[in-house]
């Protein structure tokens, strides 16, 4: 059995990567809380992804896939956002993860060949009002992600996926009522924003070893909305 790292994962996208992942492999749940996690085949490291270094002496000594999970959502007019945003959305979706990178490469470059999958935004490619600070934040795992694929080539593989808009606790405030619910969906061309399912089945798809000559990609999981102009 292969052994996974998700760093996040006990809600959204990261809890149901957990479920997906739980009976085929030895599973690692590092974050604040186990909330959600009692019924699962994991094991539980607590560990704050904004704070903490991860304690890497309680992990196996070969690690063969690692999920970065934990992220930000600030969307507010550039002219109102202070440096300290874009700092705290660059501290958590960048800064932390180079950090579990880091501490964790022992453990990656052990395995025959290990997979790292991370988030990056649809808002990266596309060109978003509001999306400043995230933007760029996510812009910044994307560059990195596709330079640490190739220095690391062919032992490790990184891959990011960009979602749109999906259904997860982060994304509460946008899908709060009906009415949001529905102008999130029509702003897709498969009309629906994203579930959990969506994004879950695409991370364990680049952590599985029959998909091994995939490595430095974006994966655009966003219902069309970066490559399709649909009438409404």
């Amino acid at each position: 059995m292969k052994n996974i790292l998700l760093i996040g994962g006990s809600y959204g996208i990261g809890l149901e990567l957990a479920k997906e992942l739980q009976n085929e492999n030895n599973v690692f749940v590092a974050s604040r809380t186990n909330e959600n996690l009692a019924n699962l085949n994991v094991t539980h490291i607590p560990f704050d992804a904004s704070a903490d270094i991860l304690d890497t002496s309680i992990l196996p000594t070969v690690i063969d896939g690692l999920v970065y999970c934990p992220g930000s959502i600030n969307l507010r007019p550039f002219r109102g956002l202070k440096s300290e945003t874009f700092e705290s959305d660059m501290h958590i979706n960048f800064f932390s993860m180079v950090k579990v990178v880091q501490s964790v490469l022992p453990q990656l470059t052990a395995s025959e060949q290990s997979s790292i999958v991370l988030f990056s935004s649809v808002a990266v490619k596309m060109g978003m009002p509001f999306h400043t600070s995230v933007a760029a934040s996510k812009g910044a795992i994307e560059g990195f992600a596709k330079a640490l694929a190739a220095e690391y080539a062919p032992k490790i593989r990184v891959n990011v996926i960009a979602p749109s808009l999906t259904d997860t606790p982060l994304a509460d405030k946008f899908l709060s009522n009906d009415e949001k619910r529905e102008k999130s969906a029509q702003r897709h061309p498969l009309k629906r924003f994203g579930a959990t399912k969506d994004i879950a089945q695409m991370a364990n798809f680049l952590l599985n070893e029959k998909n091994s000559w995939i490595s430095g990609q974006i994966f655009h999981v966003d219902g069309g909305m970066s490559s399709l102009l649909v009438n409404a």
